[in-house]
């Protein structure tokens, strides 16, 4: 495996993780306060639509040509990469809220209640619910998918580890039958966020005609100087009063 894809996998790995777990925390508040046959038809449903996604998308750009191909999928990474990091900066600066899973659980809860009691068969409340979390949660991560593994011709690669990202989040769920509030998710969007950036500007450029020095080597300097710069974004943000 080159340094590339090792890359390209631990991004993609990192991205599914911190939308697994968010996704794992609606799905378990519905399931423990309604209906967990309910939830999970709708987490499978969910599953099967954005599988349907990652095998449409990746045909479709496959048939592009090659130079095409590269500045999509480089502009599509850093429309992805840049909104990461943008969030990512914004939270370590103090400018943002951190996400809480304990939180976003019972609030998630407490809406489940408030929908009614479920009857003993079938609740439509949870499938559409469970589903909407892990569609919602999962697109991004799938089109992050469909793009890594186009260029690359790395579909199955990008598709593993997106898979063992979700194995183990909801192994771990149902080992603490409770959110995984501890799990550093700002951390890892500061650093999918300086991944995608880079990935996103080697690709772009490359489409638009640019010969990198070294091939992929060059990527082991885009993401120092991407992460050194969004460090300096978030001391200059602290540094700033605000209001």
């Amino acid at each position: 495996m080159s340094g590339a894809q090792l890359g390209l996998a631990v991004s993609v790995f990192l991205a599914c993780a911190v939308e697994a777990v968010e996704a794992l925390t609606i799905v378990m508040a519905v399931g423990n306060t309604r209906s967990w046959p309910s939830a999970l038809s709708g987490v499978g449903a969910a599953t099967v639509a954005l599988a349907a996604i990652v095998l449409g998308l990746g045909s479709a750009l496959k048939a592009l040509p090659i130079d095409a191909l590269r500045l999509t999928i480089g502009l599509l990474l850093l429309l992805f990469g840049l909104q990461w990091l943008r969030k990512a900066v914004l939270r370590a600066a103090g400018r943002k809220a951190l996400h809480d899973e304990h939180s976003a659980y019972e609030q998630e809860r407490e809406a489940a209640r408030a929908a009614g009691r479920a009857g003993p068969g079938w609740d439509a409340y949870s499938f559409a619910i469970a589903g909407k979390g892990v569609l919602l949660e999962g697109l991004e991560v799938a089109l992050i998918v469909v793009t890594f593994g186009s260029d690359q011709h790395r579909l199955a690669l990008a598709g593993a580890a997106a898979g063992v990202a979700v194995a183990a989040v909801v192994a771990a769920g149902f080992a603490v039958r409770a959110p995984l509030a501890r799990v550093p998710e700002n951390t890892m969007k500061f650093a999918v966020g300086v991944m995608l950036c880079a990935y996103g500007v080697f690709f772009a450029a490359e489409g638009a005609g640019v010969s990198w020095p070294g091939g992929d080597a060059i990527l082991l300097g885009i993401i120092p100087a991407l992460l050194g710069a969004a460090l300096v974004a978030v001391a200059m943000l602290r540094a700033r009063p605000s209001g």
